[in-house]
């Protein structure tokens, strides 16, 4: 049997003190006892025991006083209240007042022992609640907002993985909040103070990507005037979040290795080595796994990142967090455009509910930002909301109307007052449109055009060549 660390006696008849002492030296590894109120206090000062046996007649204290006082200030410790028979009516003031129990004078020990035992259980079992019941209302964890149990275990993850030097790696579809999890880990780090940058692996061109990472020197490449400070050294001290980590060039991955293991770098073009102490946190919507299989990760990179992992849920995961967000979100968005919203109806709650929701929070966060702009306020209902179809993607061209389709197909029409553009002008507006819808993501963009990033940045090119 595990017995519990002290128990405090508050009795002052010796012999009674001595009785209960004697039925309950098993269940503690130390008993002490008080037989006055002022050591009673005195021993509480020193340390917090497992359990108090308080008697409320004390020459120098009423024992209701003193159960006032250790209530009051949430003493961590169950109090049991020992009063003579015909004094029911005190006892019952007693467990107002917050004691866990009584006992009646004389008592025998078996009932002392079940008396004391049954009083620290539920006091571990409120305890257990409490903690629990406080981490699963966290609904908001370092600008993070969710509930769901899924969440709570993204929260205990961040906490756990915070204080500490090692890498993290974060996985999850697109838009489900991966660089609000690398800053969760950095503000709540002792690196806070520190700055944290965010680099996006795919939407830099991979010809600039060391660079952006490492800096560079004047003269280092064509177009390189000046020199120029990097994401490690700004982040000296700080966090360096890599966001689609799988979209690094292969032959850049070695230089970061490198500086995992040694903390040193180099600019382009230049000799030296530097040094800077910062922690990384890496991230992919995609399988890093398959990565590695298609030698576009390589091993040794990847298992030197993934040290902490951290799984983000889709939204469809999540349960009652859509809407809790897309309340969060509506309230947010509201007092930007200075208009008060009252909620969502029943049947617009059912939709968000329902929602398979492909963009995951970020498409939520789109639709509530649009409904807050175009509707007036008060309460939105189902009818406000898009249909389905229109969520997730908008049409890339205007729709041709009846009356306009009869001379939109006429050549002669077509010539005289439409006229024809260059297909490099179409393709132009489709690209700068899905990275509008996308946020300036281009890898986003990219994804859902069904091209390589790589793609667009090089019709970006031509285009300016056209303009010139």
């Amino acid at each position: 049997m595990v017995r519990e660390p002290k128990l405090l006696i508050v009795e002052d008849t010796p012999s009674l003190a001595r009785t209960y002492e004697t039925h309950l030296k098993h269940e503690f590894s130390a008993i002490e006892i008080a037989d006055t109120g002022a050591k009673a206090i005195e021993s509480l000062q020193r340390e917090t025991p497992a359990c108090i046996l308080l008697d409320l007649k004390l020459p120098d204290a009423d024992g209701l006083d003193l159960l006032d006082r250790w209530t009051s200030e949430h003493l961590a410790a169950p109090i049991i209240v020992i009063t003579a028979h015909g004094s029911m009516s005190v006892a019952v003031d007693a467990m107002r007042r917050g004691a866990h129990d009584f006992v009646v004078k004389p008592t025998s020990a078996e009932r002392l022992r079940v008396t004391v035992r049954n009083a620290l259980d539920t006091f571990q079992l409120k305890k257990v609640v409490a903690t629990y019941e406080a981490e699963v209302d966290r609904s908001d964890f370092a600008g993070i907002i969710g509930k769901s149990l899924v969440m709570q275990g993204v929260y205990k993850a961040i906490e756990a993985a915070a204080p500490s030097r090692a890498s993290v790696f974060v996985t999850g579809e697109t838009g489900t909040g991966k660089e609000l999890v690398a800053r969760a880990v950095h503000d709540i780090s002792p690196r806070r103070q520190a700055r944290f940058v965010a680099l996006n692996c795919g939407a830099i061109p991979k010809d600039l990507l060391e660079s952006e990472i490492f800096g560079h020197v004047k003269g280092a490449f064509t177009g390189a005037t000046t020199d120029r400070v990097g994401a490690a050294q700004l982040a000296d001290g700080g966090t360096l979040f890599l966001d689609e980590l799988g979209e690094m060039p292969i032959d850049l991955q070695p230089k970061l290795l490198r500086f995992l293991q040694l903390g040193e770098f180099s600019r382009v073009g230049e000799t030296m080595q530097r040094k800077a102490d910062i922690r990384i946190v890496a991230a992919t919507n995609r399988d890093p796994l398959q990565a590695i299989r298609e030698g576009r990760l390589r091993e040794d990179l990847y298992y030197r990142l993934h040290v902490v992992p951290v799984e983000l849920p889709s939204l469809k995961e999540r349960g009652s967090d859509i809407l809790l967000l897309a309340e969060t979100f509506l309230r947010r968005f509201g007092a930007e455009e200075g208009k008060e919203f009252t909620g969502y109806s029943r049947s617009a709650q059912e939709w968000l509910v329902s929602y398979a929701w492909p963009g995951n929070v970020r498409e939520l966060e789109n639709l509530v930002r649009q409904v807050a702009v175009l509707q007036p306020g008060g309460e939105i209902t189902r009818e406000m909301l898009p249909s389905r179809e229109r969520v997730s993607a908008a049409p890339l061209a205007p729709q041709v109307t009846a009356e306009t389709a009869q001379s939109v197909l006429s050549p002669e029409a077509a010539e005289l007052d439409y006229g024809f553009e260059p297909l490099w002008m179409t393709e132009k507006r489709a690209i700068e449109r899905a990275i509008a819808i996308c946020r300036g993501n281009i890898v986003a963009a990219a994804r859902q055009l069904q091209i390589n990033p790589s793609t667009i940045y090089r019709k970006k090119a031509a285009w300016d060549t056209h303009s010139e």
